[in-house]
Formats: C-alpha cells, sequence, structure tokens
C-alpha cells in the first residue's frame, strides 16, 4: 500500500564528479510544492526492484507511480527493455544550458540514448535529474558520432531551418534515426551540416527567426513517437 504524506524536500543532488547543483526533483506549478510518497505502510513488497532505503524513508522522486521505491538501476533496466529507435545528438561548443531540457525530453519520449558532442562537460541542472534514467554518450566530433551511428545502421539527421531542408510536417522520419540540433543562436555548425544525411527545419510563422532548440527538439521527437511509437497501450499515456 502507498501512502501519500507528502513532506517539503531541499536537498540539491549533485552529479558525481560535477561541481553544478541540480534540483531533486520537478516541482509542480500549480499543486502541491511536494512530490512522491512516504515511507511504506505494511508489509514490505519483495523483488530486487525495491529500495530498502526508499522503503524505509520515502519516495520524492519525480519518477511516475510504477516505479516508486525502485532502485534507479532497475528502473533503467526496465526502461532499456522497451527504448524507442531514435538517438538524440546535441552539438555542445559553448556549454549550452539547452542541454539539460532536451534531456529531459529526451527521457520523457523514452529515447535510445544522448549524444553530446563536443565540450564533455554540461549544465545539468535543467535534466532534472533524469539523466539518471537516460543513456548519455560523447562524441568529439560529429564526424564520430556519425561514424558510430553508421555502424548501428541509424541515420543522421540535423535540425535546423537551412536551405533545402526537408519540412518536419510532410517528412517521413526514419525509424532509426539520430536527431541533431546545434548551438541555441548559430544552429548546426558547418561539421554537422557535412556530416548529416538530410537536415529538416520546423515549419514557423511568427517572426522571430529561430525558436529554441530545446523546444525545437521536443517537437522533433514528438514528431518520430507520432510516426514510429506504439500508442495503443495505457503506458503512453500515464502521468
Amino acid at each position: 500500500m502507498v501512502t501519500s504524506r507528502w513532506v517539503t524536500a531541499t536537498t540539491v543532488a549533485r552529479v558525481e564528479g560535477d561541481d553544478e547543483p541540480r534540483a531533486p526533483y520537478d516541482p509542480m506549478p500549480h499543486g502541491p510544492p511536494e512530490v512522491g510518497v512516504g515511507p511504506w505502510d505494511g508489509p514490505r513488497p519483495e523483488g530486487q526492484q525495491y529500495d530498502a532505503s526508499l522503503l524505509a524513508e520515502g519516495d520524492r522522486r519525480n519518477v511516475v507511480d510504477r516505479y516508486r521505491y525502485w532502485t534507479v538501476e532497475a528502473i533503467v533496466a526496465d526502461l532499456d527493455s522497451r527504448r524507442h529507435d531514435f538517438h538524440v545528438a546535441i552539438e555542445n561548443w559553448q556549454h549550452d544550458f539547452n542541454i539539460g531540457t532536451i534531456v529531459r525530453s529526451a527521457n520523457a519520449f523514452l529515447a535510445a540514448e544522448v549524444h553530446i558532442v563536443g565540450n564533455r562537460r554540461w549544465n545539468r541542472r535543467g535534466a532534472m535529474v533524469t539523466d539518471r534514467y537516460q543513456h548519455v554518450r560523447h562524441h568529439p566530433s560529429v564526424a564520430e558520432l556519425a561514424a558510430s551511428l553508421h555502424e548501428r545502421g541509424v541515420v543522421l539527421y540535423g535540425v535546423d531551418n537551412l536551405p533545402g531542408s526537408l519540412h518536419l510536417e510532410t517528412t517521413s522520419l526514419p525509424r532509426r534515426v539520430c536527431l541533431l540540433f546545434g548551438q541555441e543562436g548559430p544552429g548546426l555548425s558547418a561539421a554537422a551540416r557535412e556530416a548529416c544525411d538530410a537536415t529538416f527545419s520546423i515549419a514557423q510563422f511568427g517572426s522571430t527567426r529561430s525558436i529554441n532548440a530545446s523546444a525545437a527538439a521536443a517537437i522533433a521527437m514528438h514528431a518520430w513517437v507520432r510516426q514510429h511509437a506504439d500508442l495503443s497501450g495505457d503506458d503512453a499515456w500515464r502521468g
């Protein structure tokens, strides 16, 4: 039996070897400021997926109810059993602050992997700890990313409003594809454009030349989901 005893969580999680703080969960903007459940009430459940400390102290993480009281390793293993076939890659030449939000969206849409190209360090705060459940790989260059993907039969599609780009709204995305995003502002680098198998843009109707990189990433990932994901089960609609 799960009991909903709300408590205030004020601690800030940190990544091992990383000096940048991260929020321990995603605060609810229009509800209780705390999330999660208290200590397990009743006989302890059996199973290797359960974390003894969470059962005893409560689980305040921003995870769906299915994963309450589970260890991080058990959650990752379950996600690995049903990850989607698309990947996400982000160029990180200027320590882009959008990367954390893109990782968070990749977790929500269950991307196979997230690839960071360029600088290894990135701001994790926007990921809201979701990088613990998402495979994140590093590549020194786009050429090395493309070679690694092609060896596994994954094509590389860049997302930028370049001349000759395909239109996302009328394009059929490959099932095995990696969606590559450039830096906020300059977009894809020249090396990225050269390495991509194709590029596509997102339709815009206002006065601004471009949209936020993390917003573009979420739109592109959702486009893949609409075309390829299995939407027949209840799992696709859980909160």
